[in-house]
């Protein structure tokens, strides 16, 4: 299953319920942007590729910018209407590898939050988007991306991660590895009148070094300035020179 079928039939119904309170959430993406110095400075044009339900397009937006929002996800981008009404952020439904389509007049940010990357196909295909974004931004212009590290192969039952749980719901992922990606299983377990019911669906995703993704940014042209976990994601924002 693709990560766009994974989300449409399965993750889409429950992603907000997983990423947990949205204004809570909201504020500490915003305080890390303020701690990182991330405010407007030339086009104040700003792209959040894999938008989600908006988290950081709305931080971005109460910082100062005018952000493209890019997300596949119908049941997300639902979500993303309503948190960032009232803002400067235009909602686009599409594939992020599309970015180009999308970068005029020239961001001066781009952000790939979460563990957006790690769903492509593959590590070329990561390297081409990054090269993209590379391309699109203006001069000094910064991309910020997260993702999670899966280079090292958890055994036994730690490939068992339990999620999220309520009195309603409990979420967790199971983690197969192979070569050059790793297929996550989400496992959620719904209550309703008639009791449990479980729903299951898997998709992959790519496998790479961290330091991988530092190596390609420096050899494309772009100077890395933060390094970093943050919200147990790897974090990397890497600037235009």
């Amino acid at each position: 299953m693709t990560a766009k079928e994974h989300y449409d039939n399965h993750l889409g119904d429950f992603y907000s319920w997983m990423a947990g309170d949205f204004e809570e959430k909201q504020r500490e993406h915003q305080q890390f942007l303020a701690d990182q110095g991330i405010s407007p400075a030339s086009t104040k044009f700003a792209i959040d590729l894999g938008a989600g339900h908006g988290i950081q397009s709305v931080s971005l937006a109460k910082v100062g910018f005018n952000v493209k929002a890019i997300d596949f996800n119908r049941q997300l981008l639902t979500e993303l209407k309503q948190n960032t009404k009232g803002l400067a952020v235009e909602v686009i439904e599409d594939d992020i590898r599309a970015i180009s389509k999308y970068a005029k007049p020239g961001p001066e940010l781009i952000i790939c939050w979460g563990d957006t990357l790690t769903h492509l196909e593959s590590v070329k295909e990561i390297e081409r988007l990054l090269f993209d974004c590379y391309d699109a931004l203006t001069e000094n212009g910064k991309l910020i991306i997260s993702f999670r590290d899966y280079s090292a192969e958890l055994i036994g039952e730690s490939r068992f991660i339990p999620v999220k749980s309520d009195a309603g719901r409990i979420l967790t992922c199971f983690l197969e590895y192979f070569p050059d990606h790793v297929r996550v299983t989400d496992l959620l377990y719904e209550k309703d009148v008639m009791g449990w019911k479980q729903k299951v669906s898997s998709y992959k995703k790519v496998r790479f070094l961290p330091s991988s993704v530092k190596n390609y940014l420096e050899k494309i042209g772009m100077k890395v300035i933060f390094e970093g976990i943050v919200s147990r994601l790897n974090t990397i924002i890497a600037i235009k020179e």
